[in-house]
């Protein structure tokens, strides 16, 4: 049935709307305090210059007020404003993969993370915080200034003990906060420890000196306002007053600003209990966020039994030593840099850091493989979401078993065992770092060795690097064929039928499928890669011709995903039943199961899933007479197939049902209009390309409520966006 046609999203050849505002900023956790002429000259840098660094001393508080103004100046960018977190890398080779995570990206293809960062920067109005590069300056350096040139409407927000010396840079140095400040300060973050305090005339002078001893340093002053929970104003004041006389020599005006913070910290670690300043040194070996249960398994032991860690943890927490804040994946904890680098040289003093780093590394194997296993099952987000979170921990634990020789097989076992994150949320680029680092070690060719090169294998079919591919699979097929290992050769062959479908060689492809799925029943393998292993032979199946045997595989891949709750599969295996159903004529069909294809892949922000749907859907709008939105959706796939790889693998398969949707279109609008409707839709972001497909398929859906209002001229109609609660990827 044909439909009224509409305008497009913008006039022709107009600049889009601006998009609201967008980025990662954390939520301010308590009232940020004072520091009003710091930010009134902040805002003005920003106003002059297009990277601005906040330097200063740890624990002066640079993070916090480059978050505030980020927060004050965020309407000024219409593209949002994002912060990198660089305090947990240690590798500079890891630095841009840390800014493509910041900024959102995901990016499948075999580029460099420099590339996808200068070109998605390139055109757009952002601001970018990057907070704790003193340990990376030269590479953080080198990397902001190409930024900055490559990117004219950028600008960069640093917050680090030092400046980055990159031409054009403005630095404010920030001080320790002024008197008064540090007042207002120390007794709001008492009054939050102890609540009913307040400055009276008894105890002013008091927390006045206070201050002055802390030398106005905002984490020197939450360390001692945490205090109060245990002892008295006058009770601080003098534990404090004798520590600093015994570090000193009673030298008080010469007392240095880091000394008086590393003061502040070891006055707080002495008046710890002895099991809250042992936990505080074996927290030191996370990277990062880390939670309750990685807690009780890595630091418990004989003089910390393992009961008895959630105690220690929420004193310490009292006390503002460990700091809790929530994510995705739940309730995290962390150590602000300055308080890990303290515990860090206790647990080193002890001689206990490499055990210690061991069994972190041994939970971090495990948390992987159970992940892995629930991959495989209703809790993909979850799964999803929790390696996310750790994903500084999950690098250290790589980096651990990469020190010894005799320790790389497990780096490789890691490495491959995250397959489902490299591939399946949107990490091919990380992924293939860290494949192609495990495997330049020496090693037997055991199991871990084995994964580590089909999983390459795959991450290389995706990025489209057919000459990778093949080494690593041709190397794990013989070797497993050698070993005996049944498994690597399964996955070996069915990812040689991946690449060969999306280089056009059906034949090939239905043969290596077919052959990996049998190999595949006689281990008893069933996963989500056999899944897909039969949604690719049904692609091969339907590309042929036989519609029916595509649609059959493909109805058994649906009833196992139901069976099990898995929903990355699924959504590939509906879009090859759309793909049949729409070679049938059944386009309402069509569209009910790619709009749930596009939605489940959009919460897995899987960009080849986003935008194959989008593909065809934009056939099926063409098919149902809107030839203007079927351009538009033209123009949306074409925005984002840069950042997948070549569009449609250059297949004249996979390209078919684009080239009919063209022919289509034109017919109707004309070159002209047809070129006008498809730039519309290339200024759409991804997510507002998914909105705008998802919104036109709920309005078909039976039983839709409501009426559709066309877009007047000029304007942008904007449907509600898709709820994301998790992140994945493609497998083709």
């Amino acid at each position: 049935m044909r439909r009224p046609q509409r305008p497009s999203p913008t006039p022709d050849d107009a600049e889009p709307p601006p998009a609201a505002v967008r980025g990662n900023l954390p939520a301010e956790l308590n009232t940020f305090v004072g520091r009003e002429d710091e930010l009134d000259r902040l805002g003005l840098l920003l106003d002059e210059s297009r990277l601005v660094t906040v330097a200063g001393v740890a624990g002066v508080g640079k993070t916090r007020c480059a978050v505030r103004i980020a927060a004050l100046v965020e309407k000024r960018y219409c593209d949002g404003v994002w912060i990198a977190e660089l305090s947990a890398i240690h590798d500079p080779a890891l630095l841009e993969h840390a800014l493509v995570d910041a900024l959102g990206l995901t990016d499948h293809t075999k580029r460099p993370p420099r590339t996808t960062l200068v070109e998605h920067c390139a055109e757009r109005r952002l601001l970018l915080v990057i907070d704790g590069f003193e340990h990376l300056v030269d590479a953080c350096a080198e990397l902001v200034g190409e930024l900055l040139r490559r990117a004219p409407r950028l600008q960069i927000l640093a917050a680090g003990r030092r400046p980055l010396r990159v031409d054009g840079e403005a630095t404010l140095a920030l001080t320790p906060m002024a008197d008064d400040d540090a007042m207002a300060l120390f007794a709001q973050r008492a009054c939050a420890v102890q609540p009913g305090f307040r400055l009276t005339a008894g105890n002013q002078e008091s927390a006045r000196e206070l201050c002055r001893r802390l030398d106005g340093i905002p984490l020197a002053l939450e360390l001692a306002a945490g205090r109060l929970r245990a002892l008295s104003m006058e009770q601080v004041l003098q534990r404090l007053d004798d520590r600093f006389r015994l570090l000193t020599g009673g030298s008080r005006s010469a007392l240095p600003r880091h000394q008086t913070l590393r003061t502040a910290i070891g006055w707080s670690h002495e008046l710890c209990a002895p099991e809250q300043r042992l936990l505080w040194a074996r927290l030191s070996v996370f990277a990062g966020q880390f939670d309750l249960e990685a807690v009780e398994y890595i630091c418990s032991g004989p003089d910390l039994p393992a009961d008895s860690v959630l105690d220690v943890l929420d004193e310490l927490l009292a006390q503002s030593v460990v700091l809790r804040e929530d994510s995705a994946a739940g309730s995290r904890f962390r150590l602000l840099d300055t308080v890990r680098e303290y515990g860090a040289e206790w647990l080193s003093a002890t001689g206990d850091t490499e055990r210690l780093r061991r069994r972190h590394r041994d939970w971090f194997l495990g948390l992987a493989t159970w992940c892995e296993l629930d991959w495989f099952s209703p809790r993909q987000a979850a799964a999803a979401a929790r390696i996310d979170s750790e994903l500084p921990n999950l690098r250290r634990a790589m980096e651990c078993s990469m020190e010894s020789p005799d320790e790389v097989h497990l780096a490789q076992y890691l490495a491959g065992t995250l397959w489902f994150y490299w591939a399946g949320c949107g990490r091919l680029s990380e992924g293939r770092h860290w494949l192609d680092h495990v495997l330049e070690e020496e090693s037997p060719y055991d199991p871990s060795r084995l994964k580590a090169l089909w999983v390459l294998g795959y991450v290389a079919v995706l990025q489209g690097d057919a000459i990778g591919a093949v080494s690593a699979l041709q190397e794990c097929r013989e070797e497993g064929e050698r070993s005996g290992d049944a498994s690597a050769v399964a996955y070996a062959v069915h990812r040689s039928g991946c690449l060969a479908i999306v280089t056009d060689d059906l034949v090939r492809a239905e043969e290596l499928l077919r052959e990996a799925l049998t190999r595949y029943r006689e281990i008893g393998e069933l996963n989500s890669n056999v899944l897909m292993a039969q949604v690719e032979l049904a692609m091969a199946v339907a590309f042929a011709g036989d519609l029916d045997g595509a649609a059959e595989i493909c109805e058994e891949v649906r009833e196992i995903c139901e069976d099990h709750g898995e929903r990355w599969a699924l959504a590939y295996a509906l879009y090859v039943l759309a793909y049949a159903a729409l070679q049938r004529g059944q386009t309402a069909r069509a569209r009910e199961m790619l709009g749930e294809s596009l939605s489940i892949a959009h919460t897995f922000h899987d960009l080849l899933g986003t935008v194959l749907s989008l593909e065809l859907l934009a056939l099926v709008t063409a098919v149902e007479g809107d030839a203007a939105e079927a351009a538009v959706l033209q123009g949306a796939a074409e925005r984002i197939w840069p950042s997948v790889g070549l569009p449609l693998f250059g297949s004249a398969h996979f390209g078919r049902p684009r080239a009919d949707c063209e022919a289509r279109a034109r017919d109707v609008l004309g070159d002209v209009r047809y070129e006008a409707q498809r730039r519309s839709g290339s200024r759409l972001e991804t997510k507002a390309a998914v909105a705008r497909a998802l919104g036109e398929e709920a309005r078909r859906l039976p039983g839709a409520k409501g009426t559709h209002g066309v877009a007047a001229p000029g304007e942008t109609r904007r449907p509600a966006a898709s709820r994301t609660t998790g992140r994945g990827g493609p497998e083709l």
